[in-house]
């Protein structure tokens, strides 16, 4: 395989030669890995090769936790080859993706040579996030979401992000707060009944974020799970990436005033045909919903750790008593 991957990197490239440099890291429960490759004779110094191994794991009991688990890790891995061929070539420099430059399906694996971000500007990871980060990152949000308002997203997720409510029957099923349990489908439905769908990246947390130096430009990695839906729920899974509860719920406000300004900005430049007050008001009013959407889930996923008195808890209170 080792050799396959390297004929693969050359001919995506056109390449003299290519030499492993390092692991990057491991993917999620084995899957994978993600390498990077040095390059000579041609115009990239390297390149990120993306190896999944969709066979590696082995099946448990049909219905189980762990089969369902297998089932949408393999699915998000096809999915993100969709992304790269086919609606990765629409994102601008305001909402920078790598480059896809080649992709192989080989026995069960998938391979993605992708362009490596580093030495195009993008070479820092932050696993802390000050005020810059965090601005820079909403309006990478507030353009991606602009651009794919009102597209149906083929061949990717009808749902986007990993934790919505059909995909996550288990957690659901583990879920102690009969409150939120029963209110589960209601706020699923808030967020699919908005008119203003778009694309979500699905797993916009800050990790997978590649800074410049000074924290003023940004790309997003990791299209796992992007799919349709309401653009706040990716701001809400972000900040909740970067920041304590408490923090989450004084700067609230602030935050969101930020993303918004610059989606109304990016529908406006990008001459959407729709009212992008309209689409404030709506995403804006669902932001409690998005937040305590996502909070159903790890509530089911780490039932004892929430406190009480956490903002989370707080918001769903408030959105539960709405509905």
């Amino acid at each position: 395989m080792q050799n396959t991957l390297h004929d693969l990197v050359l001919k995506a490239t056109g390449a003299n030669d290519a030499f492993q440099l390092e692991t990057i890291q491991s993917l999620w429960s084995g899957y994978g890995y993600i390498l990077r490759y040095g390059l000579t004779g041609c115009d990239h110094d390297s390149v990120i090769v993306k190896h999944v191994k969709l066979s590696a794991p082995g099946l448990q009991l049909p219905g189980s936790d762990e089969e369902l688990s297998h089932r949408r890790k393999i699915r998000s891995y096809q999915i993100e080859t969709v992304w790269y061929q086919r609606w990765a070539r629409h994102c601008d420099a305001d909402c920078r993706v790598p480059v896809c430059l080649a992709f192989e399906m080989l026995g069960d694996d998938i391979v993605l040579v992708l362009e490596d971000l580093h030495p195009v500007g993008f070479p820092q990871r932050r696993s802390t996030a000050g005020d810059q980060e965090i601005h820079t990152c909403l309006n990478w949000l507030a353009n991606f979401h602009a651009t794919f308002i009102g597209e149906k997203p083929k061949g990717l997720w009808p749902t986007g992000t990993y934790w919505h409510l059909q995909t996550r029957p288990h957690e659901l099923a583990a879920l102690q707060d009969i409150a939120l349990k029963n209110a589960a489908p209601a706020i699923d439905q808030k967020l699919r009944d908005t008119p203003y769908q778009t694309f979500v990246h699905g797993d916009a947390k800050l990790a997978n974020f590649c800074f410049s130096a000074d924290g003023r430009q940004v790309a997003a990695v990791d299209f796992q799970y992007v799919g349709g839906g309401c653009g706040i729920k990716d701001v809400a899974y972000f900040i909740d990436s970067c920041l304590g509860q408490d923090e989450c719920q004084r700067r609230e406000r602030e935050l969101l005033d930020i993303y918004f300004q610059a989606l109304q900005q990016a529908l406006r430049r990008q001459q959407k045909t729709v009212d992008a007050d309209a689409v404030e008001r709506d995403w804006r009013a669902l932001y409690p919903m998005a937040w305590t959407d996502f909070h159903r889930f790890l509530k089911g996923w780490n039932p004892g750790y929430w406190s009480p008195n956490s903002y989370s808890e707080r918001l769903a209170r408030q959105v539960i008593a709405q509905l």
